[in-house]
């Protein structure tokens, strides 16, 4: 999970768009009328573009909530790989998720838009679901390096399973109190994770 940076238009595309023009004008069309309500030719037609051009930068007005994701999941694997080898694995993961979903003051904003979404509009859900087996892949990928065993293998996916259970409670808690800190909230979180869930309840 964790905000989307977007990469720049590739080339032959019209300079007046992006991939973070098309997220900034369809996430807002969605919150104002509704994600099943708003088509793929009204976002082609609020950002100036044809319907053809913005299949070029998204397959789905579902991708397009989630942004540019392959990128996203590089860099959480790119968070994974600068930690220090020494750390516990469960810390090591903590930190990992609490970094790649650090956010500057001015995306916040758009972040619980697209939250909101991804996390409250039925019509995501079948789609939501393959994205988040793609995340959990990444940490079971990492847990798997760790134990030595293959990604596929029943721990390394059940840590995957509770890295992505932890993070999006975090994120659901988050969206709830509008004034509570991401951050905070994932730490606590994967906190309690490693520690197991100690009966009661002792940092």
């Amino acid at each position: 999970m964790g905000d989307v940076d977007v990469a720049p238009a590739r080339k032959g595309r019209p300079p007046s768009t992006s991939h973070a023009t098309l997220e900034e004008v369809g996430i807002r069309l969605f919150v104002e009328r509704g994600f099943d309500e708003t088509s793929v030719e009204d976002i082609a037609a609020a950002a100036g573009i044809g319907r053809r051009t913005f299949f070029r930068y998204f397959p789905s007005k579902a991708d397009l909530v989630w942004g540019d994701f392959d990128a996203e999941l590089d860099r959480m694997r790119e968070c994974l790989a600068r930690l220090d080898p020494r750390l516990p694995m469960m810390e090591a993961v903590r930190q990992a998720v609490i970094d790649f979903n650090a956010l500057q003051p001015e995306q916040e904003a758009q972040h619980r838009r697209r939250l909101t979404l991804i996390l409250g509009v039925p019509t995501l859900i079948a789609h939501s679901t393959l994205q988040f087996a793609h995340w959990r892949a990444v940490i079971a990928e990492f847990a798997a390096q760790r134990l030595g065993q293959d990604a596929g293998d029943l721990l390394p996916r059940t840590i995957g399973h509770c890295a992505l259970g932890a993070a999006v409670a975090a994120h659901e808690e988050w969206l709830r109190d509008t004034g509570a800190d991401l951050r905070a909230l994932l730490d606590e979180a994967f906190a309690q994770l490693a520690r197991g869930f100690a009966a009661d309840g002792t940092p």
